[in-house]
């Protein structure tokens, strides 16, 4: 091995804590004694260090996956606060104009109800010199008086309007603020995550990385064989709906782009950017994280699942893809890997949700 990269025995010790040193001791001065020692043979890992290696990958990329969840969701969640907090300050815009409009009508109503004079009624009955202006004047004094009340009682409405949008929007700030707080925590989270996975696999060698991957690529299968032979497939017989056509020809068309968490296309997708933007080409919205698709999408049963389904994986519903029959699914992975079809039975299946039930 070259001095630059270690075996996976001492990335084993350091990274995964799992396995045990196959290279021999006393190396180091051996090396130097001999000025032009001869060159032992590469340590390969174990079977089963190399299978500790696999499952810690799994669960710093399942952590990743968690994060994302959370940084999407809080993205989401930001973006309707902002618009909330833009439509309310239009509010406090128009309710002010309103209000100004308001002040120059009860203006103009003082100014009438003074040039109209301040004597008693009586006395300006008497005299007039026609009763019925004065009872015409007098209905006209009535209609100002019931006019500006009203004036009144739409100014103290409008003020008290003002004062709740001014606190829906500073309690709707807070809320955004405190989202974004979240979104830069899971940020910091998902890369710590992605770094240590990376950094466990930069320890590999090559012939190692091409054996781990044989181990992924057998787990899969093996798993897939599991779900295949319960009969489950056998159950299902479900057709697409029309919408069902078209989120599963979008998803397949992004076949072989990259990973990218909190990426939703078009050159990019984490795994509910790509479902949650198959379904929108379809002309159905639906929530943008896996967690939020699993606790409001129709839930249906695998035995009733066709293609367009969207599954839900793991028991924190962390991760999402679609199901495009014959126990087949289209997903993004994870980081490193790109949009692809695998078998729907290769990952644990929480359950299955219906975009357009």
């Amino acid at each position: 091995m070259t001095a630059g990269k270690r075996s996976l025995t001492t990335a084993a010790v350091a990274l995964v804590c799992a396995v045990t040193v196959l290279g021999a001791p006393g190396m180091a001065h051996a090396s130097q004694a001999k000025p032009n020692p001869t060159p032992s043979p590469s340590t390969t890992a174990s079977t089963e260090e190399l299978e500790a290696v696999r499952k810690r990958l799994g669960r710093l990329y399942h952590d990743a996956a968690v994060a994302t969840d959370a940084y999407n969701a809080a993205e989401e969640r930001t973006e309707k606060q902002s618009a909330e907090i833009v439509e309310l300050a239009r509010e406090i815009v128009k309710g002010k104009e309103k209000l100004e409009k308001l002040k120059d009508l009860m203006g103009a109503a003082a100014r009438a109800q003074y040039r109209g004079g301040g004597l008693p009624p009586e006395v300006r009955l008497w005299l007039s010199e026609n009763p019925q202006d004065f009872l015409d004047s007098a209905g006209r004094v009535r209609q100002g008086q019931h006019a500006s009340t009203g004036v009144l009682a739409e100014m103290e409405r409008t003020q008290q309007d003002l004062e709740l949008y001014a606190k829906d929007a500073s309690a709707q700030w807070k809320k955004l603020e405190a989202n974004r707080k979240a979104r830069a925590e899971a940020k910091k989270e998902i890369k710590k995550q992605i770094a240590a996975a990376e950094e466990l696999q930069s320890q590999l060698e090559q012939e190692e990385r091409e054996r781990l991957a044989e181990l992924e690529e057998r787990a899969a299968r093996k798993a897939q064989t599991a779900w295949l032979g319960s009969g489950v497939l056998d159950e299902i017989s479900g057709k697409a709906s029309e919408e069902g056509k078209k989120a599963v020809k979008f998803a397949t068309d992004q076949i072989g782009k990259p990973y990218e968490w909190g990426a939703e296309g078009p050159r990019t997708y984490d795994c509910s950017g790509l479902t949650s933007q198959a379904w929108a080409s379809a002309g159905q919205g639906i929530p943008r994280t896996s967690q939020e698709q699993w606790k409001r999408l129709h839930r249906v049963d695998i035995k009733d699942m066709r293609p367009g389904d969207l599954i839900i994986y793991n028991a924190d519903a962390s991760h999402v893809a679609m199901y495009i029959g014959d126990g087949a699914i289209v997903h993004s992975p994870r980081p490193g890997r790109t949009v692809t079809i695998a078998g729907a039975g290769s990952m644990p299946i929480l359950g299955v949700v219906r975009p357009d039930a």
